[in-house]
């Protein structure tokens, strides 16, 4: 790590948070909560009759965005289990993807007595394996997806607004090149929609550009053929500390959250769901968890809890594979991001500025793999290699550039696909129901649109029980961290402080207003300011703060999720697994041997994840 000086941190900041080109959100503010976002004591129940809450102010949702306070951590696990087991909840939320945590933070600040399962960890499934994008959809307009388009360009802003520390503008060049399907009069009609459908509200109105312009914002695409293009602008996320941001404001609202705990039945009482049995993989304890409503918000595994509720097979969710590969950036150059028609079948693709790396995808294909063993194999890599190399020829990339790759299933609506059965057209609109024990169900839907997705679910759980409807906070209440005026200024603060531009920036992306908690870790023990591997902003401090702060229970937890240290490594975090095994340690009890049981458990869940099968895998 270099000493850094104010200068170079604010065109690092311009480079890896905005498009690369100095652009910040124009017209964006944080709006201070209002009296609309003030808190709710829990309600209580009675004979199964709703009794409504008393309304009383919470500081903690009501303080002012520069208030430099840190909320206490998040009760202990015990303490949690023993919550889960004792009391009747309004809502069992099954799920701790970003559509779970979504519904459980929104419930909660609505007043509801909420609790939350997850099998494995928040984000552990498709929200953590994504593109990374909070976007409008530029290309669900080929398929006629308005409504879709309309509604996410809306969310895009809001996020932007919420949590500008984990949504950040980013620009796109869309190239067009001879015979290319999509002329440039037809991508310049597409963008103009696409500003249109967004109210023309967007970080800035697409451009187009001609060959020469094109070259100049991105020098190493392929000149040959090369007819012009446009720019365009989305936001970039980190979709993994996205959903914990969620789950974090659902604990500070109230709600009872649990990872690595799994639902084996439902309790059906007099006809009715009325809990799930369920285990905790870290002890082995089974509880019963009561409560007078349940939603089922597990994603590509939704399939598997209706079986619990109706003991047949039924299929109302269908996979769509999507691989993505992380290279190192240097080797193609890019400098923003690229929107792509892949030479081999046409398709949208993205090459996406990830810090040191690029990141290449998606793939997009029909799969019955299941969602906790699903991998890229060797012939959807060599479609990524592929399609990059016609597009910058010079980078020759091989098999062995590919730093890490990886694949999540989205779990899309099974009555959405087309008549030909093409993920690629299926559509991403979400879906509700509720079967006939009571059991809510949300299926479909993209990253982007999870708060939308949300606050559905929550409207029907609150029509399941009686209860006076309630406008989602969620609207306009930042998301933890999201207290800030800008990332810039945040950065500025933290530089004099910190003194790394490249561990500052880290730091502020991933917490936010928060970021303090974790440096004065490194303050009060200085080893914690070490990294956890050598050429990554990544601090040991980190480690001890996600035990404490953020519900790390596994090394997997720290180095797949709350931090991106797997996919930036070739050995998938192993070197830094074993500096996080002894700040992690002490503080959960682990000794010698359970030490080593835990370095062996995330070898096997990297490989899980990160391993590449043979091509017909």
């Amino acid at each position: 790590m270099q000493g850094a000086r104010p200068g170079p941190a604010v065109a690092l900041l311009h480079e890896a948070t905005t498009d690369g080109r100095g652009l910040t959100p124009q017209g964006l503010s944080l709006r201070p909560p209002s009296d609309a976002l003030r808190a709710h004591s829990l309600p209580s129940r009675s004979h199964g009759h709703y009794t409504p809450p008393v309304r009383h102010e919470s500081a903690a949702l009501v303080r002012a965005p520069t208030e430099p306070e840190s909320p206490p951590p998040p009760p202990s696990r015990s303490e949690r289990l023993r919550a889960l087991a004792s009391e009747v909840f309004d809502v069992l939320i099954i799920g701790g993807g970003v559509t779970g945590a979504g519904i459980a933070r929104d419930a909660a600040l609505r007043g509801l007595r909420v609790a939350l399962v997850e099998r494995e960890d928040f984000a552990s499934g498709t929200s953590s394996r994504s593109s990374r994008l909070i976007h409008g959809g530029v290309r669900y307009l080929e398929h006629g997806h308005l409504g879709l388009v309309f509604e996410s360009s809306i969310e895009r802003r809001r996020l932007l607004q919420l949590a500008p520390h984990l949504v950040r503008p980013l620009a796109f060049t869309w190239p067009v090149y001879q015979g290319a399907r999509l002329p440039r009069w037809k991508l310049r009609a597409g963008l103009m929609l696409y500003d249109a459908l967004a109210l023309f509200r967007n970080v800035k109105a697409h451009r187009g550009f001609n060959a020469r312009q094109v070259l100049q914002a991105e020098p190493h695409l392929n000149p040959e053929g090369l007819k012009g293009g446009a720019c365009y602008y989305d936001a970039a996320t980190d979709d993994a500390r996205l959903t914990l941001a969620n789950a974090l404001g659902a604990s500070e609202a109230g709600a009872v959250i649990l990872n690595h705990a799994s639902v084996r039945q439902l309790v059906i009482a007099e006809g009715k769901a009325r809990g799930a049995l369920v285990v905790d993989h870290l002890t082995g304890q089974e509880l019963t968890v009561r409560a007078h409503a349940l939603v089922n918000a597990t994603g590509p595994w939704s399939d598997e809890i209706r079986k619990l509720d109706a003991d047949r097979e039924t299929t109302a969710v269908r996979g769509s594979k999507g691989v993505h590969i992380s290279i190192p950036r240097e080797r193609l150059g890019n400098r923003d991001a690229l929107t792509l028609l892949s030479p081999v079948d046409g398709r949208v693709m993205f090459v996406l500025p990830a810090d040191r790396h690029a990141i290449i995808g998606t793939t997009e294909t029909a799969t019955r793999a299941h969602p906790a063993e699903v991998r890229a194999n060797e012939a959807d890599v060599e479609y990524l290699l592929a399609s990059a190399n016609a597009f910058f020829p010079q980078a020759k990339l091989v098999r062995a550039d590919v730093v890490s790759a990886w694949a999540g299933i989205r779990p899309l609506v099974a009555r959405g696909y087309s008549g030909a059965g093409d993920a690629g057209s299926a559509s991403r609109e979400h879906a509700i129901d509720v079967s006939p024990t009571g059991v809510i169900a949300i299926s479909g839907g993209k990253l982007t649109t999870y708060r939308v997705m949300a606050r559905d679910v929550v409207n029907a759980v609150e029509r399941q029980l009686g209860a006076p409807h309630r406008r989602p906070v969620t609207e306009t209440l930042p998301l933890p961290g999201g207290d800030i005026a800008s990332v810039e200024a945040a950065l500025e603060a933290a530089l004099p402080e910190v003194a790394h531009a490249d561990v500052a920036l880290h730091l502020v992306r991933a917490y936010g207003s928060r970021w303090h908690q974790v440096w004065a870790l490194s303050r009060e023990d200085a080893s914690l300011a070490r990294p956890l591997v050598e050429g990554l902003p990544y601090l040991r401090a980190e480690a001890a703060h996600g035990v404490t702060c953020e519900f790390v229970h596994t090394l997997a937890d720290l180095l797949i999720r709350r931090l991106k240290i797997a996919f930036e490594t070739r050995d998938q975090g192993a070197e830094a697994a074993r500096a996080a095994a002894e700040v992690m340690a002490p503080r959960l009890g682990w000794d010698d041997a359970e030490k080593q049981r835990q370095l062996e458990a995330y070898s096997q869940d990297a490989a899980r994840i990160f391993n590449i099968d043979p091509a017909d895998g």
